[in-house]
């Protein structure tokens, strides 16, 4: 596949809820999300932290709407909540989702959010069944926006994603992928878990100017 890279890695709100799952974890990073607005598909809303390299975090909730318990992500969010929060999975963006469509052998959902300006930001997402089958898979997105619309435009460069610790098998996770798992985590190091219990993200490690923070 062509044009493959880490888009930005989702983190569902714990008990607390959004706000303060923001807080406590941009406190550990010495950085402040940014209301990033409601997905009305998908019945989420998130908040946003810019990354160096064209990458973001995401801390996300589901709201009390029908689209939280019809769409997958909604699902998604949902059942990571109830657990507690914590890492929900990693995303993967690409060029050309129509090649993934074929792969996979089922269509893309569009999505879209508002942000607090008024902006309204377009992609199309695939594979979030699959993450909740398995939440070591990455899902896919292809954004239908300007580059200076990307979440993470606006990075400062002071935060940047160093390692990402995954439960998984990356040979799983290359096949998913279509193409070996490096190709889009380039820049990231991965350190692979065998897993003990459910797979997917462990951890996330981001390098500060204050140093490596562990999330």
């Amino acid at each position: 596949m062509i044009g493959m890279r880490l888009d930005h890695l989702s983190y569902a709100a714990g008990p607390d809820g959004l706000a303060a799952t923001a807080e406590q974890v941009g406190s550990l990073l010495g950085a402040t999300f940014i209301d990033g607005g409601i997905h009305p598909r998908f019945g989420t809303v998130n908040m946003t932290l810019a990354l160096a390299g064209g990458t973001y975090l995401e801390i996300v909730e589901a709201l009390d709407h029908p689209a939280s318990d019809k769409a997958p992500f909604g699902q998604a969010v949902k059942a990571r909540s109830a657990l507690g929060g914590g890492w929900l999975g990693w995303v993967v963006a690409v060029d050309d989702i129509t090649v993934v469509e074929e792969r996979l052998g089922r269509p893309a959902v569009a999505g879209n959010r508002h942000r607090p300006d008024g902006t309204e930001l377009l992609w199309k997402q695939l594979g979030v069944n699959g993450t909740i089958a398995d939440p070591q898979l990455p899902f896919f997105v292809q954004w239908d926006i300007p580059a200076d619309l990307h979440p993470s435009a606006g990075a400062d460069g002071g935060l940047s994603l160093a390692t990402l610790e995954i439960a998984g098998d990356p040979q799983r996770v290359s096949e998913w992928l279509g193409e070996t798992v490096e190709a889009p985590l380039e820049d990231v190091k991965v350190e692979w878990v065998a897993p003990h219990g459910t797979p997917g993200i462990l951890a996330a490690q981001v390098q500060t100017p204050g140093g490596l923070v562990r999330i």
